[in-house]
């Protein structure tokens, strides 16, 4: 493929920025059928792409899509005339090669390749589609379901893939220099089709989707297996998410699958895997000592400006960021260090370097972030990050970095291996927020630095989970993670995935083991035991198991089991080291598995005749919702690289349970229905919206207090005057009876959001006993009498 040929597949551009092609040409691309297979934590997924050539020339179609970071891409095939030609895995130069020569002699080749710059970005290409020519292609990949806070397991098939950054160093193999043309979503010229079957030996509560569903059917009377599929005629213009329930999710299993038959025995496709699935039960224990360095990296590109989902009255993404922002500045222990960055095209700190929180401190933060705009422009998160790195360390206070985006970077290897060169001194917690937001980053960032990954789409509040990382970060350690085996003499285990290093408390644990040896020919089992220290104590899990491994058509296990060894190996390509890159590629050719130094290619050669003259090249478009367009320009293929940047807006929930995905930010408490009006500024109470939860959580004190005045007492809805002459405590400090009325007030209107207030009432409390001691009893009793309120005094550990 030359250099012109390559040029004639920039795409021309229309309607300001270009967002939206002009051209009304036919799309090859006509359906997308997906055969979901979920059993227990692992989902085997096959995507068919039905093409059609409805031109009177030869086509060329490239398809870039969006994938999970985490798929295991094994097989990949090409349906023409009822005849099945199924791709080989080839080291990526020879299959680019293979390629080519193909198309150049006039046969059919398919090519399907992951991005060289990032694990969560995939193309496919189709050269010479004969006029009328109707072909599918089906790719197959297994992926392992991560484990949502109320129990749900998450299965998303990504449909946004937001325009990235690119690099002027970047090879011309990668996919992010193919310009992909988006369309509005209502315009989306094809359509996709599912239908998922579900299995679990605990059972399946229930399954929601953010997209209209077929009714559940139980295919068992025990409900151990289920179907759903997508209503008819669904646009494939959001991601699709699935959220199942199981009864019995937190059990901890041990799954062993048999090995591939042909090879070498002690080889990693042919012995058998285990997959260790642990859910630990770590008791919570407060540490008594405040101690760390809090850094806030908050994305303030252009993007930031829009919706948090397409719902009615959606609070703006950099609104929620405020609003976020607030909540962990006022949750934050006395005594700790902190600093709060913002980043775009270039960044801003709120300090020269960490400070340490105090009244003062916290009080000026708060009042930089009821400033904060979407006003930075890109989203070049590099400089901010090597910037905090190059920091000196404050001891005895380890740094914990919270990263928020909505965006991409440009060279996502990059940006991991730089956490990853500093993962020994700080822990990352990561969190995307809306659709199209990079799996491969934050996933990569919190992989290698012993964090927490979170993505924040539909109705997901990012205050809630900010919160509960903050509540991970607050926790002790565990010390001396290890894993021990009891198997019968004769068999071996190897560990596949990387040494754990970070236990959380409610935090799933799957790792996965290579059993060698001479396997048992009687039935036994065999047992694992995660074992831990917490302050000192020793504790530990332990789980029993069959030892007759199963059959599994697709080698789920093996091939998940190669996807972590493969992330673990690969920094990318200016990184990783030649060992390392063979090690890469002999994981993936031995195993099936898609690497970025690999790529799958079939070739067509039962043609009745080579395509004859040129090939008419066609981007398949992918949908997109933007707001302001004109704040960015768009770059065009294979021309000198720009850093352009295009805003999408993601798509929420359609349907979706009131318990978890509804929390709003409390309807009752809102003096207008509007939770994107700008906020009144000139008010200290009101700097952040007019949410009353909010005005009142700006209001604590850094010690965990509130004062009591008038401000306050107008949201609790009452005046001062009344509020001092019920005041049981004359003699006391008065901030102790605010204290205790802000506390029940929150228990008793903020209960669907007492994940967010928990650290805040945490504070509260300590202050309490502290400064009121035996008071509390009789202020708890007449906070209630005045309010109205029934709120138990065991909220305050009486």
């Amino acid at each position: 493929m030359n250099c012109k040929t390559l040029q004639k597949r920039a795409v021309t551009m229309e309607h300001c920025c270009g967002l939206i092609t002009g051209d009304k040409v036919p799309v090859p691309l006509k359906n997308i059928s997906v055969a979901l297979s979920i059993e227990e934590f692992v989902a085997d997924v096959s995507v068919a792409l039905n093409y059609e050539n409805e031109e009177e020339v030869p086509v060329e179609a490239s398809f870039v899509f969006p994938m999970d970071e985490d798929s295991a891409v094994y097989s990949f095939e090409a349906l023409v005339d009822d005849k099945k030609i199924v791709a080989e895995l080839q080291e990526k130069t020879q299959a680019h090669s293979s390629y080519k020569n193909a198309i150049s002699q006039g046969h059919q080749a398919y090519l399907l390749e992951e991005d060289d710059y990032s694990r969560d970005v995939f193309s496919c290409n189709i050269g010479n589609l004969l006029p009328g020519a109707k072909v599918g292609v089906t790719l197959r990949y297994v992926q392992e379901l991560p484990l949502e806070t109320d129990g749900a397991l998450r299965y998303v098939l990504p449909a946004i893939l937001n325009p990235r950054y690119q690099l002027s160093e970047q090879s011309e193999n990668s996919c992010l220099n193919i310009q992909t043309p988006m369309v509005p979503s209502g315009d989306l010229p094809y359509t996709l089709s599912m239908v998922a079957t579900i299995t679990s030996q605990h059972g399946i509560e229930r399954v929601q989707s953010n997209c209209s569903l077929s009714p559940i059917q139980y295919l068992a009377d025990d409900k151990t297996s289920a179907q759903i599929s997508l209503a008819e005629g669904h646009k494939f213009d959001r991601d699709l998410e699935l959220l199942i329930y199981y009864s019995e999710v937190h059990s901890p299993s041990v799954a062993v699958e048999m090995g591939m038959q042909g090879m070498k025995p002690d080889s990693l496709m042919g012995a058998p895997s285990a997959m260790v699935s642990f859910y630990p039960d770590i008791p919570e224990v407060k540490s008594s000592k405040a101690c760390g360095e809090f850094v806030f990296l908050m994305d303030r590109s252009g993007s930031m400006e829009s919706p948090m989902n397409n719902q009615k009255n959606s609070q703006l993404r950099i609104e929620a960021a405020k609003e976020t922002l607030l909540l962990l500045l006022k949750s934050l222990p006395m005594g700790c260090y902190f600093n709060i960055y913002g980043f775009g095209s270039t960044y801003e700190k709120f300090f020269p370097e960490s400070v340490k929180y105090t009244q003062e401190t916290m009080d000026e933060a708060v009042g930089r972030v009821k400033d904060l705009e979407a006003d930075l422009g890109g989203t070049e998160i590099l400089k901010p990050l090597r910037k905090i790195y190059k920091a000196h360390s404050i001891p005895g206070h380890p740094l914990q970095l919270f990263v928020f985006t909505d965006g991409e970077v440009s060279d996502t290897f990059t940006v991991i291996n730089e956490v990853q060169l500093n993962s020994k001194k700080h822990r990352c917690f990561s969190f995307g927020i809306g659709e199209g937001a990079s799996t491969s980053l934050i996933k990569g960032i919190a992989r290698v630095s012993g964090g927490t990954a979170e993505f924040i789409t539909g109705k997901d509040r990012i205050q809630t989970k900010a919160l509960g990382s903050l509540k991970f970060a607050l926790n002790c350690s565990m010390d001396d993670f290890s894993l021990s085996w009891d198997l019968p003499p004769g068999l071996l285990v190897t560990m596949l995935s990387p040494e754990q290093t970070v236990i959380f408390r409610g935090q799933r644990l799957i790792m996965y083991a290579q059993l060698t040896g001479t396997m048992p020919e009687v039935e036994c089992s065999g047992e694992v035991c995660l074992k831990y220290t917490l302050q000192g104590r020793s504790l530990e899990n332990r789980v029993a198991f069959p030892l007759q491994p199963k059959t599994n058509a697709s080698f789920a296990i093996h091939r998940l089991a190669a996807k972590s060894l493969i992330q673990t190996k690969d920094l990318g390509s200016h990184e990783t080291s030649k060992s390392a890159k063979e090690d890469i590629l002999n994981i993936s050719i031995q195993s099936g598995v898609l690497s970025s130094l690999t790529a799958f290619i079939a070739i067509n050669k039962e043609l009745n005749q080579p395509v004859q003259g040129p090939l008419t090249h066609r981007d398949i478009p992918r949908p997109v919702t933007y707001t302001s367009p004109c704040a960015y320009k768009v770059k065009t293929r294979h021309k000198p690289p720009v850093c352009a940047k295009v805003d999408v807006i993601p798509f929420g929930f359609i349907c979706s349970s009131p318990s978890r995905r509804n929390v709003e930010s409390l309807k009752e408490m809102k003096k207008s229905p509007s939770s994107t009006k700008k906020p009144n500024l000139k008010n200290d109470h009101k700097g952040f919206g007019e949410n009353v939860f909010v005005q009142l959580v700006s209001l604590q004190k850094a010690n965990g207090s509130w004062e009591l005045h008038e401000d306050f007492a107008k949201i609790l809805g009452t005046n001062l005057e009344d509020i001092m002459a019920a005041n049981p405590a004359k003699d006391g400090d008065p901030s102790a009876w605010a204290t205790v009325l802000a506390v029940l007030w929150l228990h008793a209107n903020g209960k669907d959001l007492k994940c967010e207030w928990e650290l805040l009432e945490r504070k509260a409390v300590a202050w309490l006993h502290a400064h009121a001691g035996s008071f509390i009893p009789m202020l708890v009793q007449a906070a209630n009498n005045i309010l109205k309120l029934p709120v138990t005094p065991a909220v305050f550990g009486l």
